[in-house]
């Protein structure tokens, strides 16, 4: 970019991209704070530092490739664990953060109730900052999930967007700040959507991994959970835990759109992909969700032995990565 403004090619950087911070002023989501980006490439994302500096709508040249439940935005005034229902809020979006120290079904654990997928996305960033810096757009924030006498888990997020490409890095390091140990529970929750999901697209997971169901129903859909159906009235969820050996990777393509949609993260911290798989009228969708438990909230978590720990002042680092491309 600076070659560019030295060549005279631009006269001001923000003819390449956008970064700038608004202010929504109508309707349930008022005062909803974003920062939105737009590359050169035709990326445009929302980041919404109010709720975690998780991610909201997003398009590829002007196409949509998130997913928006029938809720979409809500003020970060009105999301409060204890006040609001989880179904009557989540939002979607392409990266709704679930924990830090619950995911799941809401729960009872050790006498302390923990709500449905936790309390982060209710927790707004602090220290924020939005800059340029070289050909990168990056976005920073701190946000700290605390409890007097109790817990310190801190999140330090880093997000990173080329300015002339098409992808987006999220870049976590979680410390607990405590001289004692305390379980965390961690989900990404990746969420796509039409036209990028729809009966043409097909979903590409390495051979080698091991796939569970979650339920009966979804056992049902062995064999056919990397395809997709038009939406079905009322049909139920499927959900699939995706084991993958070594190659922590998924692909979504749609031939009709000539898009591809690829995403890796950090498989050592982030051993399980969830994958969700709702072909419900209304309700379409397909979530990809990196994640450290089977996401069964934490009391039931601790009784099957499969809750993580992060040990006193340790710190652990998971990092994603969705990119898109057009397909030939």
């Amino acid at each position: 970019m600076d070659q560019l403004l030295q060549q005279g090619y631009l006269g001001h950087p923000g003819q390449l991209y956008t970064l700038r911070r608004v202010t929504l002023e109508e309707g349930k989501a008022r005062g909803t704070q974003i920062i939105e980006v737009c590359t050169s490439a035709g990326l445009q994302l929302d980041i919404l530092p109010g709720t975690g500096l998780d991610l909201g709508q997003c398009r590829y040249k002007g196409v949509n490739m998130s997913w928006m439940s029938k809720n979409g935005y809500d003020s970060p005034a009105v999301i409060r664990p204890f006040e609001t229902d989880f179904v009557n809020t989540f939002p979607g979006g392409l990266l709704y953060t679930c924990g830090l120290r619950s995911a799941g079904p809401a729960n009872r654990d050790q006498g302390e109730w923990h709500p449905l997928h936790g309390r982060y996305h209710s927790m707004a960033a602090e220290q924020v900052c939005a800059e340029v810096q070289g050909n990168e757009i990056v976005v920073r924030g701190v946000v700290r999930e605390t409890a007097l006498f109790g817990h310190v888990l801190e999140n330090r997020r880093t997000i990173r967007i080329p300015v002339s490409g098409s992808s987006v890095t999220v870049q976590d390091e979680i410390t607990n700040l405590t001289p004692r140990d305390e379980e965390f529970m961690q989900i990404y929750h990746c969420n796509f959507g039409y036209p990028l999901l729809s009966e043409k697209a097909r979903l590409i997971l390495p051979e080698e991994r091991e796939t569970i169901p979650r339920t009966e129903f979804a056992r049902t859909g062995l064999g056919r959970e990397c395809e997709f159906d038009p939406p079905v009235p009322g049909e139920e969820e499927r959900v699939f835990f995706q084991k993958m050996k070594q190659d922590f990777r998924a692909e979504l393509v749609n031939p009709d759109l000539g898009v591809r949609m690829t995403m890796t993260w950090s498989g050592e911290t982030l051993p399980i992909l969830s994958q969700w798989r709702s072909m419900a009228a209304g309700d379409y969708v397909l979530g990809l969700e990196p994640t450290n438990c089977y996401i069964m909230g934490r009391h039931d978590e601790r009784e099957n032995g499969t809750l993580p720990v992060l040990k006193a002042f340790e710190t652990v680092a998971h990092t994603i990565t969705i990119h898109w491309m057009e397909e030939n």
